[in-house]
């Protein structure tokens, strides 16, 4: 199946999931998978966010990736890296870059 990211239709979302500013994305969801297409500007983040019932992979495109993990553990992704959060486990992430960090992101559904 191919998916075309210009045919998503683009959400500006204000302080997700608690964090600062706005993250900008398209995305895919099928009830078991979804696919995001993500852009934070500078100074911008995602909250910090435990993955309950699912998990997380984000491949980094462009920009600098700072991640706080299960609490406190910072961890810098840069682009053609990726950052894999799994079921049951926390993170947030911040771009504290002067450029968009933009990265694909897979949050995989663990039904039971």
């Amino acid at each position: 199946m191919k998916i075309n990211k210009e045919q998503l239709e683009e959400k500006i979302l204000p302080k997700f999931k608690e964090g600062e500013g706005r993250y900008i994305m398209r995305a895919y969801d099928d009830d078991d998978n979804k696919l995001m297409f993500g852009t934070l500007e500078p100074g911008c983040s995602i909250g910090y966010h435990t993955h309950t019932n699912n998990s997380e992979t984000m491949y980094i495109l462009s920009g600098v990736a700072t991640y706080v993990i299960d609490g406190g553990v910072e961890e810098v992704v840069l682009p053609n890296e990726v950052h894999y959060c799994p079921k049951g486990r926390s993170h947030s992430l911040q771009n504290r870059g002067t450029e968009n960090l933009t990265f694909f992101a897979v949050i995989g559904q663990h039904n039971e």
